[in-house]
């Protein structure tokens, strides 16, 4: 059986990012799991029945400890002797890549979930894509998660080697079973809605994600703040996070003081908060597929999203969703108010949401696409 290792930064992407993935792929293959150490990594190996190999790697830049991870990973690879490593994240990416180049992997595969680097200004965006650089010279194949990731690596000038992306883009497509209306009890979405203080003559908005600036937490607090409209509600579902891109004091100070805004913090399950809501508002200033549209669309919310990679491609204006310019506050006001009022276009958009995502993004697509690109490169690395 030939062995395939899979890396990313942290766990949680192996944990949550390719949920199930894995134990699909570990029937064709003997799968190893390689993250830095964590709960999420032993969840990983329980649940999908792998091998996994705890390796901290640092999310920053940091010369020595890369380094050693670096080291780490290509004894790791001398040892284990992979057919395939594949790796997402960026610094996983790059120091995965580099060590199998170097331990001799004859098949060095990495996706592009995002790109941090089109955001970015000056010696810090120079630095960013000179590691991507590095990063597809030492990989023999390389998948943007969707057209837009692509169109920037082109761009930049990146890399001139092909770039595939696997059936309709997202690294692992959304399990319609899990993430349908069908899969909760009504009786528990009930009484949620009574604790949060939701009835139903609400109209209740839902952003999921970390509460950052980059995630367009302050344009989103400013706009909701400025509808004059009594019966909305603001769902936030996520962790506050201080110390990177921190969100506004103002912004802060309104979260905690508008009785229409409702802050939960993390919810390992979101799906009962998307069930009790009526629309998505997912105002990022960058992305690389938002597994966050995905889920909302299958629980079958149309979406407010701005014009950036992988939202654009999920979102079709007017039909299952809006589009709007990223951080122009008056346009996502204007959005959400035509969400509520414009009840016949709302019901187009609400009829639409989980059709259109079924249709292109059904995680079998993405696992079947994924396993025939590997039995390819093997086909042409082995000749079987």
């Amino acid at each position: 059986m030939y062995k395939l290792i899979r890396v990313s930064t942290v766990p949680i992407s192996l944990n949550i990012l390719l949920k199930g993935q894995l134990e699909f792929l570990n029937q064709e293959f003997e799968v190893i799991g390689v993250s830095s150490q964590g709960d999420d990594l032993k969840e990983t190996q329980l649940r999908e029945g792998i091998k996994v190999v705890p390796l901290n790697m640092e999310r920053g830049i940091s010369p020595i400890k890369d380094f050693i991870s670096l080291f780490k990973l290509y004894l790791l690879f001398k040892r284990e002797k992979p057919q395939i490593v594949h790796s997402i994240t960026p610094k996983a990416g790059l120091l995965s890549m580099l060590a199998a180049k170097f331990a001799g992997t004859p098949i060095r595969m990495h996706t592009f979930t995002g790109l941090i680097f089109p955001s970015k200004k000056g010696w810090f965006q120079k630095i960013l894509i000179a590691m991507d650089k590095l990063l597809c010279w030492a990989a023999t194949d390389i998948y943007p998660e969707g057209q837009g990731v692509k169109n920037d690596l082109i761009k930049y000038k990146i890399t001139t080697k092909q770039l595939s992306i696997l059936a309709n883009g997202n690294v692992n497509g959304i399990d319609l079973g899990f993430y349908s209306k069908s899969s909760l009890q009504e009786e528990d979405l009930c009484r949620l809605k009574e604790q949060l203080g939701i009835d139903d003559s609400c109209f209740t908005f839902i952003f999921v994600g970390r509460l950052v600036g980059d995630k367009g937490i302050n344009e989103l607090i400013k706009a909701f703040k400025s509808i004059d409209l009594k019966n909305c509600r603001l769902l936030l579902v996520g962790p506050l996070e201080s110390e990177s891109d921190p969100i506004k004091e103002e912004t802060l100070a309104e979260i905690e003081n508008n009785l229409h805004i409702i802050s939960v913090g993390f919810q390992k399950d979101v799906r009962p908060y998307f069930a009790i809501s009526d629309a998505l508002v997912f105002p990022s200033y960058r992305e690389g597929f938002p597994n966050v549209v995905l889920q909302a669309g299958a629980l079958e919310l149309p979406c407010i999203v701005t014009n950036i990679n992988g939202s654009n491609e999920i979102i079709k204006n007017k039909i299952n969703g809006i589009i709007i310019p990223v951080k122009e506050i008056e346009s996502l006001k204007s959005a959400m108010v035509d969400m509520v009022n414009d009840k016949q276009n709302y019901q187009i958009m609400k009829s639409n949401a989980r059709n259109s995502i079924a249709a292109d993004y059904d995680q079998k697509i993405v696992w079947n696409a994924l396993l025939t690109e590997y039995k390819k490169l093997l086909s042409i690395n082995y000749n079987v």
